[in-house]
């Protein structure tokens, strides 16, 4: 071991040589390697030392240095957990001339690299990457050399020169590396240049990092550009976190004054408009009246407007329905089945199969579902068709389209009508969002008859892409409840689409027989007209409330789940509901415990941690994005059944197994942030899904959240048996609050005025 050098940083490091590589992941670019020290401040006696961190590929025999801390891995042993890195440059003439020179740069002779070194100086290799034109200045360096030399360096230097640069501002690795990953070679310049694109262009940069970055390079605080970047991320911010589909003018300026404003200047809404407008210009933005859109949203609710008036009114011909034959089908069905159809039943079948685009509407136990059975039966039996697939070729197209917006809710009605059915990103072929989607006007859906469940839970992007798709020869019958919760994305798309008044609509009130016995639906509809119980603290057959406060949640949460437990219940058939994810009442700490009480660790159940996550074989996970080569989709909900380690496969990573009603989906490490523990979930996370026990604590703390729409939907999502658990008068709040605070959108207003509309309402 060399004796300790001083050393001219401030910071603690280790200098030394890769011996080997022991392990690099090149999506997460998480590295493991043996370096032999050369030089360090840190307290070690050892020779060699194994370095762990985000680092790009690092080069065996090249000499590094290293910040960051040593760390004793209670497996491993002792590690150096690196935070900053760079390869050591060759400082001297000498070394410069020798480095250039070497195999790692072909067709650099050392003639060459004197001249080079010479004309540039000491800091020859940082001149270059940071600006190939110096590389002009060179006698008699032929552009190819140029062009091959630059290349070279940046890929030996590039990242760490980024990295380097980017730490300057506080920029961690991770995160530099996610930069360089989007913008490679130009990223200096991009950042030196431009650094507000980054918010647009990398996930994790908000308008504050990217201001830091335009701060260090000069950029001032009333440039055009600053007030440009700022608007436009306040725009997509207020959009995607409150479901807007546009900003009010004036509202926008006003928020963009108070975030560009600061104590050494300030931005007037004067100033934040006119770039408002410039960006409209540049085709930015969309500026309509007094109304602020992201162009996106602009033409996905544009479009949507213009496929429901080609879906309602450009039919080549009539849907002919013949009441006798509708009521001699209908009239079999019903002897078949021996049910009765209510009149407003009957009404929604025979309004479905009489027109191009209509909407079935109405709350738990209204009997949706056997309307949607009704809906298709007859269809086949008016048209001689077969509900069963097997019955076609292959080169036949199945008549019937049934989907959902999540893998749940399409399962649920798969199950309840007995035909295929799909989640809405699977019929579309989303090829994920570099991808996009397969079909649209140019290649459109195949069918004759498409239903939608759950509309509510459809934002207006899915929307548009969904209509777009359908061929005008195709029914479209849309089916939702409209007091539940509204898209996650931006949009209110059922509600609107049900105010315009422009669409056939039935809607369902009726409980029937088979529902009047619950006192959940009952407690649901109440809930809906804005009622607050009487009866609420009175144990039913099928619900109860416990009272408790905000640190007692989780306690209570705990000894309901251990009884359903003792009656032969498991963690796929209790779920925990809640609306916030922090607090000590929170999502996050339910599932921690509800994972010890489910799925403790016990001697031979595997588990692997990521982050401040412990996943084990036997977890209730929930998926958290589209995955359209797994066909799993948001919302799904899975379990781990497979737990492999890095060393006992050959792709050296660790792995988790996760099944989906059936269907195994291999998660590497990089992955695992695309699941979550789902033993307590979001109500929002829940839509489409049913339970046969729900468990949903309301306590004061969830006070932002509270709403009766969250309510609603959350005890809607319970079948057998619904436990309430908290404070009565945040209940009674949330009851009392309606939940619009609508949404910014226009849609209602343009589809009536496409139409001719003149309702007042």
């Amino acid at each position: 071991m060399p004796e300790n050098q001083a050393s001219t940083s401030e910071q603690p490091f280790i200098k030394g040589e890769v011996v080997h590589v022991i392990f690099h992941n090149d999506e997460n670019f998480y590295t493991v390697a043996s370096v032999k020290i050369h030089d360090t401040t840190e307290n070690v006696k050892e020779e060699k030392i194994t370095i762990v961190g985000t680092l790009p590929k690092i080069e065996p025999n090249d000499v590094y240095l290293f910040f960051g801390q040593l760390t004793d891995h209670p497996r491993f042993g002792l590690q150096y957990q690196v935070e900053q890195f760079r390869r050591d440059i060759p400082q001297t003439t000498h070394g410069l001339i020798q480095y250039l020179s070497s195999d790692r740069f072909p067709g650099i002779g050392k003639k060459t690299a004197e001249t080079i070194v010479k004309s540039l100086g000491d800091r020859a290799i940082t001149r270059i990457v940071e600006d190939k034109s110096v590389l002009q200045t060179i006698p008699k360096l032929a552009k190819d050399k140029v062009d091959l030399l630059y290349e070279q360096l940046v890929e030996h230097q590039g990242v760490e020169q980024v990295i380097i640069a980017l730490s300057k501002y506080g920029f961690g690795v991770e995160l530099s590396m996610k930069i360089y990953q989007v913008y490679k070679q130009q990223t200096l310049d991009i950042v030196q240049t431009n650094p507000y694109q980054l918010i647009m262009d990398v996930e994790g940069i908000g308008f504050k990092k990217a201001d830091m970055l335009g701060e260090a390079i000069g950029i001032s605080d009333n440039h055009p550009e600053r007030i440009r970047a700022g608007c436009l991320f306040l725009l997509n911010e207020l959009c995607l976190q409150e479901g807007h589909v546009y900003l009010n003018c004036e509202e926008l300026v006003e928020e963009a004054s108070k975030l560009l404003s600061n104590s050494s200047c300030h931005i007037t809404v004067e100033e934040a408009k006119e770039q408002l407008l410039t960006l409209d210009e540049d085709g930015k933005i969309v500026l309509e009246d007094e109304r602020v859109y992201l162009k996106t949203l602009y033409f996905a609710e544009k479009g949507i407007v213009t496929n429901i008036k080609r879906l309602l009114t450009d039919r080549e011909e009539e849907i002919d329905l013949c009441d006798a034959e509708f009521l001699k089908a209908l009239g079999e069905l019903e002897e078949s089945l021996k049910i009765e159809y209510a009149e407003s039943q009957k009404d929604a079948i025979q309004k479905a199969l009489s027109s191009p685009l209509m909407i079935l509407t109405g709350g738990p136990g209204t009997g949706k579902t056997t309307v949607i059975k009704g809906i298709v039966e007859v269809y086949a039996k008016l048209h001689g068709l077969s509900l069963d697939p097997k019955d076609y070729r292959k080169e036949d197209t199945f008549p019937f389209v049934l989907v959902a917006p999540t893998g749940r809710a399409a399962k649920r009605m798969g199950e309840a009508t007995g035909l295929p059915s799909f989640t809405i990103h699977r019929l579309l072929g989303w090829k994920g969002n570099s991808g996009g989607f397969e079909k649209d006007e140019y290649e459109p859906l195949e069918g004759s008859i498409l239903i939608v469940d759950e509309t509510s839970m459809v934002d207006i992007w899915l929307a548009n892409q969904l209509f777009k798709s359908v061929p005008k020869e195709m029914q479209v019958i849309l089916v939702g409840d409209q007091d539940q919760l509204p898209s996650v994305g931006p949009g209110q798309v059922l509600s609107d689409l049900l105010r315009s008044k422009v669409i056939p609509t039935v809607s369902l009130s009726d409980i029937y027989r088979q529902a009047a016995g619950s006192s959940i639906i009952k407690l649901a509809h109440e809930i809906k007209d804005g009622k607050a119980p009487t009866d609420l603290l009175q144990p039913q057959n099928d619900r109860r409330f416990f009272t408790c406060d905000q640190n007692q949640v989780v306690e209570a949460v705990i000894k309901v789940c251990a009884n359903a437990i003792k009656k032969g219940y498991t963690a796929k058939e209790v779920q925990v509901l809640a609306p916030m994810y922090r607090g000590n009442a929170g999502i996050e700490k339910l599932n921690v415990e509800l994972q010890q009480l489910f799925n403790p660790q016990i001697e031979g159940r595997r588990e692997l941690r990521h982050g401040e996550i412990i996943f084990r074989t036997g977890d209730v996970v929930l998926q958290l994005v589209n995955n359209s080569e797994e066909h799993v989709y948001n919302g799904d909900r899975g379990e781990i059944v497979a737990i492999f380690y890095a060393k006992e496969n050959v792709e050296k990573q660790d792995q988790l197994v996760i099944s989906f009603d059936g269907t195994e989906v291999v998660y590497s490490k990089k992955d695992f942030n695309q699941i979550t523990h789902a033993f307590c979930s979001s109500i929002h996370k829940s839509q489409g899904s049913e339970f046969p026990i729900v468990i949903m604590p309301v306590v004061r703390g969830y006070y932002r959240m509270l709403r009766r729409k969250l309510i609603y939907t959350g005890i809607t999502r319970a079948k057998d048996y619904l436990i309430l658990c908290g404070e009565l008068p945040a209940f009674e709040q949330a009851i009392a609050r309606e939940d619009e605070s609508n949404r910014n959108s226009q849609l209602q207003e343009k589809l009536q005025l496409e139409f001719g509309e003149k309702k007042d309402l």
